[in-house]
């Protein structure tokens, strides 16, 4: 009957319509399954003899026979869609899905610390994790650093159960990927219990930041609403701001108390710090010295008046001891000199339009003459055109330049090798993501190579100049896991954009004339100016008409 369409196991009477405990809240999971796969079921109960094996393809039962097996429940589901081939064209690809039944994994071996669980992948052992407490399992699963970087929590009132760990905030990741909510042992999603906890790492994280938690929560079954949304990983509390408020007091605490956010340092300034007289010490009084030989009214200069580089003038002194100004003609000449030439440097560094007007028959006329392209907010490049002007984003700019160099060029013989080998730890769940796309990153100028749960990297592309080899790489890999479901972008164009993102410009360089003239060059030269290769806008123009327009 568990095949059957709403069967189900959980609901002996109503009321357990609203305290349900177990996984699922409906009870179809499996029916849906047997609908496009061949799947056997195997189950036998702990005090029986034996057994029943099911063999159930697109819903119909095959063969139902008794078999000696072990005790509980197993069930293999294979040749998914095989009966629906117009669906499995809107599979993603083995990483896709792989990734998909990973985290389904997680989240079912985070809750259960008390169950022997093991994940295989292509007939490759990627967990075997034996029983533990909610701690080990952690450690066990995102590997032995994360011991050090976990904080407990834990808050209990009459409304809620609140434990788990939060990570130091130092270890806060760019993706979060590694963010678990669980409510009476179920995984769950809320964006607004996640912004609590961004609240209570404000200031201690910087923005864009995510920081790693595993937060369980345990209510009464009554005060959740679980139909909110159709895959049931979004749920309704009753009491959600009085949650939220829990939650951000509990972090808040537990940074407090482990000493993780920073304190005021009340220790004394040792400079202040007047050592102690010896014995038969006395104090002396400071000693003031005056050169009884000193003039002010000699005529001798001292190197202190002679006229510095920047001085106008030349001095005498007259007949009432004081010094008498004389001009020197010399220095107003240079005066003037550097005037024009300090006018000369701010006109290149501040003007890129010049509007200069000219008298013609009693009317006005203005000429816009092409300069130099102007940086603005260290973001944006400023360059006149024949009928306006155009904004470049340098990042984006710089993103479809160095894509256009990678994607055109055999990287493989612009490799800058390092001195000494740089060595990365990979995570488990990772290492099938990684060994898809090393040789293609191999292909775009690195030199890199798996050896157990390391990334060994040896080489980087020449355009990295002197960045860290190891974050570069970390870097552009969770780029990748972010595009990694476009499944119409080969792997090589992916890294590329990754690659790109890594190594381009970001907002807050300043850049000179020189480099941002070469940029412009090296943009208009690619082979899609207007479009990042993540396919944002890079261009803004302004013509003359627009800009004529807003003043009048």
């Amino acid at each position: 009957m568990a095949f059957e369409r709403h069967a189900t196991s959980k609901i002996a009477k109503a009321d357990d319509l609203f305290a349900l405990q177990t996984k699922g809240f409906r009870g179809e999971a499996l029916a849906s399954i047997a609908a496009i796969a061949h799947v056997t079921l195997k189950s036998k109960l702990h005090d029986a003899e034996l057994g029943t094996t099911i063999i159930n393809e697109g819903s119909k039962i095959v063969s139902q026979e008794p078999e000696l097996c072990a005790n509980g429940t197993s069930i293999a589901v294979k040749n998914l869609f095989y009966n629906v081939p117009a669906r499995r064209n809107f599979l993603g690809k083995d990483t896709t899905e792989y990734r998909k039944i990973l985290d389904e994994f997680m989240r079912v071996a985070l809750v259960h610390p008390e169950l022997e669980i093991s994940f295989h992948h292509n007939d490759d052992e990627i967990y075997n994790l034996p029983k533990a407490n909610h701690r080990q399992r952690i450690v066990q699963i995102f590997g032995k650093s994360y011991n050090e970087r976990l904080v407990p929590i834990n808050e209990e009132t009459d409304i809620v159960k609140i434990s788990g760990f939060i990570s130091k905030p130092e270890y806060a990741r760019t993706k979060p990927d590694q963010s678990f909510f669980f409510v009476n042992n179920r995984f769950f999603k809320d964006r607004y219990l996640n912004h609590a906890i961004q609240n209570a790492y404000e200031d201690l994280v910087p923005s864009r930041k995510f920081p790693p938690y595993f937060i369980y929560f345990d209510v009464p079954p009554q005060s959740i609403d679980v139909n909110v949304h159709p895959t049931k990983t979004e749920i309704k509390f009753e009491e959600n701001q009085a949650i939220y408020a829990f939650l951000r007091s509990a972090i808040k605490q537990a940074l407090g108390q482990f000493n993780v956010a920073p304190t005021i340092d009340f220790e004394p300034e040792q400079s202040f710090n007047v050592p102690k007289l010896k014995d038969g010490e006395s104090v002396k009084m400071p000693e003031i010295k005056v050169n009884p030989d000193y003039n002010p009214f000699n005529s001798t200069k001292s190197p202190s008046t002679k006229s510095s580089s920047s001085s106008n003038y030349s001095g005498a002194v007259g007949s009432n001891g004081f010094t008498k100004i004389v001009p020197d003609k010399n220095a107003w000449e240079n005066f003037y000199e550097d005037a024009k030439s300090d006018e000369k440097n701010e006109d290149e560094q501040h003007n890129s339009l010049t509007i200069s007007s000219s008298m013609d028959e009693g009317e006005e006329s203005v000429k816009i003459e092409k300069k130099k392209p102007v940086q603005i907010n260290e973001k944006y490049i400023l360059s006149s055109v024949k009928n306006g002007f155009i904004l470049i984003d340098q990042y984006r700019a710089h993103c479809r330049i160095i894509f256009d160099q990678l994607m055109a060029s055999d990287a493989k013989n612009e490799v800058q090798k390092l001195l000494f080998e740089e060595k990365l730890s990979i995570e488990k769940a990772d290492k099938p993501f990684w060994t898809e796309i090393v040789d293609a990153l191999n292909e775009l100028g690195f030199e890199l190579r798996i050896e157990e749960d390391e990334i060994i990297v040896s080489g980087q592309p020449h355009l990295s100049k002197q960045q860290n080899p190891v974050e570069l790489v970390t870097q552009i890999f969770e780029a990748y896991k972010l595009t990694e479901q476009t499944e119409d972008i080969e792997i090589k164009s992916r890294l590329a954009m990754s690659v790109a993102s890594g190594l381009a410009i970001k907002g807050g360089t300043s850049l000179g004339v020189a480099e941002m003239e070469h940029l412009i060059d090296e943009l208009f030269a690619s082979s899609s100016p207007q479009l990042s290769p993540h396919g944002k806008k890079i261009i803004e123009t302004f013509s003359m008409d627009e800009i004529i327009k807003r003043f009048s």
